[in-house]
């Protein structure tokens, strides 16, 4: 066993045991204790450590971008409810903002790397991380990206990042990760999408979309919203806040709270090829 993962909801933690039975992901040991019930001493003799494991996102991010499961890596995509739009706006006062304890483990136990991600809003969130690190020595990089940049069909926009041990300098990758998977000019396009007739959507301006750090092209016929791709091709974007009720799909409810907190491991992946470019 190489891995630990902790997952505090006992469906998603099971939901990880089948992953590593099929061999879907690092052979390990998953723990559902809270991550304040967790010691330094506890992660003794585990090459990799997966906390907020959820479905096993980012193991799985790891295993695509090429990551050896003997490599060493920590991973922790702390709860987004305090920072969340969705959520009650509480940030740092929210019980669930869960960062203070996950760095008193990074500090004790100094893995040589770490990724996590983060929703797009919570910027201020991101510069407590960043000042944390750096702190402590490690080099820090971040960006956002949308999920729909790295082949999906939607946004789920979040701010990756990443800490190495080995230096102080900040990383940043010497080319825009859109050019890195090919992504065409498409100017036909991006002339369409300045279009009057075409606006940015209800709720969507062009001035709010570029704010939170997208950088793809998005458009809005009929009330539909659609997005462009790395391979040229227009998807449409399902509207904001749906709540999908999965009838007939059984324990729907813990299923999808389960894939709601779960990372999309497409763009995860992405982050971690360039970030290693970065660093190599």
């Amino acid at each position: 066993m190489t891995a630990y993962y902790n997952e505090i909801d006992p469906y998603a933690a099971q939901w990880l045991r089948n992953l590593i039975a099929r061999g879907h992901i690092a052979a390990g040991e998953v723990d559902e204790r809270s991550i304040e019930d967790v010691r330094p001493d506890d992660l003794r003799g585990f090459t990799q450590c997966h906390f907020f494991a959820g479905i096993g996102g980012w193991p799985l991010a790891f295993r695509l971008a090429g990551w050896p499961d003997d490599r060493p890596v920590w991973s922790g995509s702390a709860p987004c409810q305090p920072f969340s739009a969705a959520g009650e706006g509480l940030g740092f006062a929210d019980e669930r903002h869960l960062w203070p304890l996950y760095f008193h483990l990074i500090k004790e136990r100094r893995p040589s790397e770490i990724y996590g991600e983060q929703v797009a809003a919570a910027a201020k969130w991101l510069i407590l991380v960043r000042s944390d690190l750096e702190a402590l020595g490690y080099a820090v990089g971040a960006m956002p990206i949308e999920a729909a940049s790295a082949g999906a069909d939607h946004f789920r926009d979040r701010y990756f990042f990443m800490g190495h041990a080995n230096g102080s300098r900040k990383l940043q990758p010497e080319r825009p990760i859109a050019k890195q998977w090919g992504r065409p000019a498409h100017d036909g396009l991006r002339s369409m999408v300045d279009a009057p007739g075409f606006g940015w959507g209800e709720g969507w301006t062009e001035h709010e979309f570029r704010s939170r750090g997208f950088a793809a092209a998005v458009a809005s016929i009929d009330g539909c919203q659609y997005v462009e791709c790395p391979d040229g091709k227009w998807r449409r974007l399902p509207p904001p806040r749906v709540r999908w009720l999965g009838n007939g799909i059984p324990a729907r409810v813990a299923k999808l709270r389960a894939l709601g907190n779960a990372i999309d491991p497409r763009p995860a992946a992405a982050f971690i090829r360039a970030a290693r470019e970065a660093i190599e």
